[in-house]
């Protein structure tokens, strides 16, 4: 059977909400565990259910760069900030919106941006 191919399309058949591959929920964080992960996040702070961050750059290029390489670290984990730009300033808020809180994709993904700026082309 040949599929219907339209451009830009990978000719795979597209998959509709009955056929959606699933996570299991992550479990929301408790206070011990949270205070522990914020004791190896330094810049990070908790803002009510969510992990906020200000991230300061020499110029908006850089700052833009950071954002590039950070949304190419979310989509791969799948989870996605929320966050805002303005000149050599991005202001970062992680939150996991399933579980109304904060979770360890939140604390893991606070790591990897946090990593990004440690490195020489940040």
């Amino acid at each position: 059977m040949e599929r219907e191919r339209r451009p830009g399309s990978t000719g795979r058949p597209a998959i509709g909400y009955a056929g959606c591959v699933t996570r299991s929920r992550p479990p929301r964080l408790d206070d011990a565990a949270l205070s522990a992960a914020l004791a190896e996040l330094p810049g990070w702070r908790r803002e009510g259910d969510a992990l906020v961050r200000r991230f300061e750059f020499p110029d908006f290029v850089a700052a833009f760069g950071f954002m590039a390489r950070a949304a190419l670290c979310a989509e791969r984990a799948g989870h996605h900030p929320d966050w805002s730009n303005s000149y050599k300033r991005v202001d970062v808020r992680l939150t996991t919106h399933e579980v109304g809180g904060l979770t360890a994709r939140d604390v893991d993904l606070a790591r990897a941006f946090s990593e990004l700026v440690g490195r020489p082309d940040a």
